[in-house]
This record gives structure tokens, sequence and C-alpha cells, in this order.
């Protein structure tokens, strides 16, 4: 199992190889960043955006979180994280693409789906539930369509990405510039097992890129 002794040896040898080989990239890198694309991503750890799309550093404003969900547009209480780096890339770094990335093998979707955290306290997975509670109108309408199997769990996973392609354009920010041509969201799946990236198009269906 990887440890933080592991990490630091990670580091030197990238220190040593791909940032010495991108010493300029890096010099330019340090006066700030111009990504066109932002990617929203789970935070598992097999489901590297970076490794998935073979971008160098600087290309790609990525943000991960349970079951790469977007909840949608609100005022009010709690910290909005998700909300301040989507603010953050289409408002102020005009960011022209933003990409929701689900995936196969979710632990965000399977806790929806088996809903064993309801009930449960903030830290001892009443965060995790009430997250994952965004999935909960999905869920219910492919159980009673598909069960509970793996069908419906990978219904659900595809789920994850129409769930937050609907919730992104409940922010103002988003329709507005879709509809003047500057901004544009897509939709992708990354299934682990075969290393296949499925990308949705415009019917909201997915097929092999």
């Amino acid at each position: 199992m990887t440890g933080f002794s592991d990490l630091l040896s990670g580091y030197h040898r990238f220190r040593e190889t791909d940032w010495t080989r991108q010493r300029e990239r890096w010099a330019e890198l340090s006066e700030g960043q111009k990504p066109s694309v932002m990617v929203i991503a789970c935070s598992d750890s097999r489901v590297d955006p970076a490794q998935i799309f073979d971008t160098s550093p600087g290309e790609i404003f990525v943000v991960r979180n349970i079951a790469n969900l977007v909840p949608p547009f609100e005022l009010g209480g709690g910290r909005h994280g998700v909300s301040a780096a989507l603010e953050f890339a289409v408002t102020q770094s005009e960011m022209s693409e933003i990409v929701v990335l689900g995936h196969g093998s979710c632990g965000g979707v399977d806790a929806a789906m088996s809903q064993r955290f309801a009930g449960h306290a903030p830290g001892a997975g009443g965060f995790i539930d009430h997250w994952v509670d965004m999935l909960d109108e999905a869920r219910e309408r492919i159980v009673a369509e598909y069960g509970t199997g793996a069908r419906a769990i990978r219904e659900l996973e595809l789920e994850t990405v129409r769930v937050s392609l609907a919730n992104l354009r409940t922010f103002p920010c988003i329709p507005e510039r879709e509809a003047a041509g500057t901004l544009r969201l897509r939709g992708a799946y990354f299934a682990i097992a075969d290393g296949v990236l499925h990308v949705m198009d415009g019917s909201g269906a997915f097929a092999p890129a």
C-alpha cells in the first residue's frame, strides 16, 4: 500500500525527470494558468482525468468530489466548493468547455443505490448521504425499471453525468454563455474494467469515443 514515503519517492522521480524535461513549461505556468477546459470528476483514486486524457500540466482545471456531482445553484448556508470552482472557471477564467466525467465501479453511486448511510449523523456517513441524495430521483426511476442489479448500477453511474449537467444549467452564468456560443457542456463516462471512454451525445446517450 502506498504511504507518504512512497509519495516522496515519486516526487523525487518527477523532479528529476518530468519537471526537468518540461522546465520551460513549468516556468511559464509559474506566471499563471489559462486552461480552456474544466473537468468535474470523481475523487475515486482510479479515475485521474489528467491520466485518462493524457494531458500536460496546466491544460485542464479539475474539480473532484464524490460521484462527480454538481449541486444545483442555491444560496445560503454551508460552503460551496463546487460552486466556487465553477464560478472561478466560468466567470473569471472564461473556460470554454466543461466536461463531467463519470466512471464505473463508483462508490458514491453504490452508496446512493444502497442508501447505506441513510439516517447517519454528519461525520459518521451523514455528509455522504446528504451529498448523494442528489441522485434520489434518478435512483427511484432506475430501480423501478431495472431493479438493483448491475444494469441498474451502470445506469445510475451514467445518470450522475446527466444530473450534474442539468444542475450546471441552473447556474445563471452557464445558459447565458451556452446561448452566446462561448461555453459548451459535455458528458463522458470511463469504464474502469475495459479502459473505454464513452461520450454523451445531444440526446443523453453514451457511445465509445
